[in-house]
């Protein structure tokens, strides 16, 4: 028995399961990071307390999570519309889509 494949109307949209930001961000085009181990407002307030840190895959900006007292990469993307950002903790690879709530 032969299955049948259902592709995809150009004009529906995108499974829920996907994220096209997320599909799109290439981490090996990923700009520099702006600041290397420390959340950009945060150091500019003088502070250094922070849970983990997260880098924008579009600009390289570097801000505090959101389990962070000013969850400034969160505040990045909602200034600057900037989609994904990805942990630039040791040992940690994945990236977040703050459009889609998606983590890949």
């Amino acid at each position: 028995m032969r299955r049948r494949t259902r592709q995809r109307d150009v004009n529906s949209p995108p499974s829920p399961r996907t994220c096209e930001h997320l599909a799109e961000a290439d981490d090996a085009a990923a700009p520099e990071p702006r600041t290397s181990g420390s959340c950009q407002e945060c150091a500019e307030l003088g502070e250094s307390t922070w849970a983990h840190l997260r880098m924008c895959l579009t600009c390289g900006h570097v801000g505090c999570c959101d389990s962070s007292p000013h969850k400034h990469a969160n505040r990045h993307f909602q200034d600057s519309g900037h989609p994904v950002m990805r942990s630039v903790e040791p040992g940690e690879n994945w990236r977040w889509c703050y459009v889609d709530i998606r983590l890949g």
